[in-house]
Parts: structure tokens; sequence; C-alpha cells
């Protein structure tokens, strides 16, 4: 993944992107409710990565959940601190998290990973079990589609996955689908899915 044009790209969009998606007013409640129900259920820590403005971060802490939000773009983590103030953010990638082998109960990517080319993704996948603690829970959220192919996303080129052959990558970096959700096409939003997915034992 290009880190700097993906964070540029949104950078240049911060403000417009936080009054779209920037409160969890603006999140289905199904959604919220299938990331709480799959991130409160082991006590410890939770990074969501790619936190944009941080009101998911912000949500988890509300229900308990010792959780951090990091994001490539700067405007986004300036907000969460203000929006947020008794919540933890902090600039960082994906791609290398500042965070101890085996130290957290669980990651939520919720759409931070669709900006990843295929070819990429184990890569990302195993930097998140790196991190996770046996049995933690990884939440993601991506499009769903009927092959994996690129599409001109409003802010920069991302990727959508058929949900079996996304599961599959999930398996092959050690994680188990315990629950799935799909949401279809409305006429202005593309289908997406949820995954939550509980990792192994080493």
């Amino acid at each position: 993944m290009n880190v700097e044009r993906v964070r540029d790209a949104y950078a240049s969009v911060a403000d417009r992107y936080i009054e779209l998606f920037g409160t969890c007013q603006q999140v289905a409640a199904d959604d919220l409710a299938f990331i709480g129900r799959h991130l409160t259920v082991r006590p410890g820590s939770v990074l969501d990565v790619g936190c944009g403005p941080g009101h998911l971060t912000g949500h988890l802490r509300s229900l308990g959940v010792d959780a951090t939000g990091i994001d490539l773009v700067p405007e986004f983590i300036a907000h969460a601190r203000t929006a947020h103030p008794y919540g933890r953010y902090r600039l960082g990638s994906m791609q290398s998290l500042d965070v101890e082998d085996g130290s957290l109960a669980g990651v939520l990517a919720w759409f931070s990973l669709i900006h990843v080319p295929p070819p990429e993704l184990d890569g990302a996948l195993a930097e998140f079990r790196r991190v996770m603690a046996p049995a933690g829970t990884l939440v993601v959220g991506l499009f769903d589609g009927d092959d994996v192919a690129a599409f001109d996303h409003k802010v920069v080129t991302a990727y959508r996955w058929p949900v079996d052959e996304f599961s599959e990558r999930l398996a092959g970096a050690g994680f188990r689908e315990v629950e799935r959700q799909h949401r279809p096409s409305d006429g202005t939003h593309r289908p997406y899915a949820a995954i939550a997915a509980v990792l192994g034992e080493p």
C-alpha cells in the first residue's frame, strides 16, 4: 500500500469525511452491535486500526473496552483527540504497529484494509496476528463483490473482495471466522460485509 498516497488523499478531504462519517450516529446500529458483540468478549486492550475520526474507538471505550485508535492522517487524530478527550489516539500505520507481540485482546479494522492491494493483504493480517494474543478477536469491515477487484473509491483506489475468499485469507493467517454479516447495495452505498474471526493457538 502506498501509505503516503492514502494519507495525503484522506488529509485532503478530512473535514468533509468527518462531517459525513465522523460520529456513531452515522454508523448502522447493527454494525455497532456487531463490533461491540465481538470486541467486548475478552478483557484486555483493543486496537482500532485506521480509526479515522475516532468515533468507533470512542464507542468501544463507552462499552468499557480499553481501546486505542491509530491512523495515518494527522487531521483525523487531531479531531479524535478533541472529540473524544478521554480516549487514546496516535499516528501509526498497520504495516508496522508499535505494539508488543501477543499483547492485544482484539483488533478492529473497519474498512481500513480496503486500500491494501490484494498481494499485500497477507502481510497486513500477519501483523495483526503478531500483536494479538491467542483467542483474540479480529473484526473486519470490507466491500463485498463477486471478484477481487480495484474500484474508484471516492478518496483513493480501494479493493472489493468476495467474502468467502477474504475469509480464506483470514484462515491462512491463523484466524477462524465466527460470524459474518452482509449489507446489500441500497442504490447509494456499495455492498459490504463484516467478519469476526478468532485467532487460534500459535
